[in-house]
Formats: structure tokens, C-alpha cells, sequence
């Protein structure tokens, strides 16, 4: 059993692979500022877990933010005051929004860069070197081969890929590689363990309905776009460009299930603490696309619900084709997603009807 620190462990993403650590009875701390997530979430990974029969129930729940550096500190130093500290980190603390980011660049390169930058000085700091990092598909930019692999060029196109790309480097640099390469796994002669997990499109939610997506602003993404027009909530879905050089003019995408995500995340930590230390990249996807069509009449089907759309101009920062070359996950982690996409609409779709206005439950 490992003492895991989970920044942003509220979030959509976090509180999946919390419950998916609680399983393995890992004992977690959480450390979120709740700024685009809420802490019911981690109360309903813990009923979850009680549910689910896990023996080991076990979570800190702390309210900090990672660009307030005696927040991170404090968290370190209360736990090395125990018996053992912290074993090892997964960092998802951050902003997404490829919009909002062209909108905001400052307040994205504030939390995702100087955030990172705060944390990784106080794991050093603690001689915490072992870290799992939330880095995104997006750092690909527009590329020049699909499917994508992970030697293929950096090149975001907007500020937030830009964030993700520049905390890659940062932590090249903390793991000490010598050169930058393209390569899968370099060796660190800093000691540090560290895994980049490039991830593509999450969606779905857990099957049981109780955790699942719930946005705190407007959502941008297709799912919760699509799941809104479902309940009624929009009367359209915005497709942003239906000229694109794709089968149907729509953009396409590589669509990962979040609970594959989370056993993605897994198999990356366990491989980790068994390892020597070193840098590892990897996509994390299932390695076949969809169009925003494909998804939407996969959606109807699921949920015999009528899906109206319009279409607009293009959306800046967006791309037609990302599709993840998942062959290295499953060289390096023995990894490879396993739900489709009925299953990520089925689960979608459970979610946003058994919880309709997400985590308010006034």
C-alpha cells in the first residue's frame, strides 16, 4: 500500500482514479481548491468505495492550491511528520479549456506551469520523486501523421497545449536526461521516476452513475455538450465546422472511456515504483477515431433521445484528426483501453440522468 498524493483529485478525471486507487487500498490525500470541481465528489467516491465492499477506505481531504507554495509545503510536511510521507504524486491539478486558455493565457500559465513548477520544488524538497503527470494530446498540435506517436512533433497551437508542453520540459529537465530526444523511456540520473501520460479525449463516467463529469462552467467539450441538449437543457449542439477534411467535414477525435484512463493511470504508477528511475511518455487513447457526427448518432442510439444540431465557424486552437498511436502503452504498461464507444455513451448518459445538475444536489 502506497501514501499517494492526488493533486486535483476532485476534478472529473482525479475522483475516477481515486476510486480506481482505493480499489488497489492505496491511502490517498487529495488536494484540490475545488475552483472548477467540488469536494462531494470525493464523498461519492468514498460511498463508492463502501458500495464496492473496499476494506481500505482512506482519504485526506485538504483544500490547498498548488500556486500558493506554502499549501503545497504544508501538505508534505504533516504527512513526513507521520510515520512514512508521501510515496509518490499524480498531478492533475489544472486548467483545460483550450478556449478559455486563448482567452485567459495568463491565469493558464499561472496555474498549470507556475503550479507544476511549486510542486515538483517541494517533492524534491521532501525527496518525493515519483510522479505521474496529466499532460494532454494537445501538445501535438496539428500533426503531420495519424495516427499520433510519441515521437512525433511538439507543436501546440494554442496557450494551453503550450502549458502542457512547457511543464513536458520541465520535467525532462528535473529528471536530468542529458539531451532532448524523442525517446519513450530515458533514464533520469536525478533519481526522479517520472511518467507523461499524453491522453487524448476523456469521456464517459463510472457505471454506477455516482461519479461522473460535471462541469462548473459552460461546457466546451462534445459529451457534456451532447448530454445537455439531451435533458433539454440547450436546444442545439454546436458543431464547430462541418468543412473539415474528414468523411463527414466534422472533426475527429480519440475518445478514451475514463475508467481506461484511470487503469491507464494505474498501470503507469505501478510501473513507476517498480522501476529504476527514468522518463517515460506515453499516449494514453484507444486508437480509433470518431467524428462529432459518428458521436452523436451513437449517442441517439443509446439514449433514444433526438440530438439537434447546428453548425458554426471553426473554433482557433482546434484540429481535424487526433487519433493516439496506443502501441507503447501497451509495450511499457501492458495497457490497452477496453470500452467502446456504446459504452462511453451508456455510461454518459447514466450519469448526466441519475444526476442532472452534477454535483449540486440542492
Amino acid at each position: 500500500m502506497a501514501r499517494i498524493l492526488i493533486t486535483g483529485g476532485c476534478g472529473y478525471i482525479g475522483s475516477h482514479i481515486c476510486f480506481t486507487l482505493l480499489e488497489q487500498n492505496h491511502e490517498l490525500i487529495v488536494f484540490d481548491n475545488f475552483s472548477t470541481s467540488s469536494p462531494i465528489a470525493i464523498k461519492r467516491v468514498i460511498k463508492l468505495a463502501k458500495l464496492k465492499n473496499i476494506k481500505n477506505k482512506k482519504i485526506n481531504l485538504i483544500k490547498g492550491d498548488i500556486r500558493n507554495l506554502s499549501d503545497v509545503e504544508n501538505v508534505f510536511k504533516t504527512f513526513s511528520e507521520q510515520k512514512k510521507g508521501i510515496d509518490s504524486v499524480i498531478h492533475f491539478a489544472g486548467l483545460k479549456s483550450v478556449k478559455n486558455s486563448m482567452i485567459n493565457p495568463i491565469e493558464y500559465w499561472d496555474v498549470n506551469v507556475i503550479g507544476s513548477h511549486n510542486l515538483l520544488k517541494i517533492m524534491d524538497k521532501y525527496n518525493c520523486k515519483v510522479l505521474v503527470f496529466s499532460s494532454s494530446a494537445s501538445i501535438y498540435g496539428n500533426a503531420s501523421s495519424i495516427p499520433i506517436s510519441e515521437d512525433g512533433e511538439i507543436n501546440p497551437i494554442n496557450p494551453y497545449g503550450n502549458t502542457k508542453a512547457a511543464v513536458e520540459k520541465l520535467l525532462f529537465d528535473v529528471a536530468d536526461c542529458q539531451t532532448w530526444t524523442k525517446e519513450i523511456q530515458k533514464s533520469s540520473r536525478s533519481g526522479w521516476k517520472i511518467a507523461r501520460l499524453r491522453y487524448f479525449n476523456p469521456v464517459g463516467a463510472h457505471p454506477s452513475g455516482i461519479i461522473g463529469e460535471s462541469p462548473s462552467i459552460t461546457p466546451n467539450n462534445l459529451f457534456p455538450m451532447i448530454c445537455d441538449v439531451a435533458m433539454g437543457k440547450k436546444d442545439n449542439l454546436e458543431v464547430f465546422g462541418d468543412d473539415w477534411p474528414t468523411m463527414d467535414g466534422t472533426g475527429i477525435r480519440d475518445y478514451i472511456h475514463v475508467m481506461d484512463l484511470a487503469s491507464g493511470h494505474l498501470a503507469a504508477l505501478n510501473f513507476l515504483l517498480d522501476s529504476r528511475p527514468q522518463l517515460l511518455t506515453l499516449n494514453l487513447g484507444t486508437g480509433q477515431g470518431t467524428s462529432v457526427m459518428q458521436a452523436v448518432r451513437a449517442f441517439e442510439k443509446v439514449s433514444k433521445q433526438k440530438i439537434n444540431f447546428k453548425v458554426l465557424n471553426r473554433r482557433l486552437g482546434d484540429t481535424a484528426i487526433t487519433i493516439a498511436d496506443v502501441s507503447m502503452a501497451k509495450k511499457y504498461l501492458n495497457w490497452k483501453a477496453k470500452r467502446d464507444l456504446t459504452d462511453m455513451c451508456a455510461s454518459s448518459w447514466n450519469w448526466q440522468k441519475t444526476n442532472p445538475n452534477g454535483y449540486d444536489e440542492n
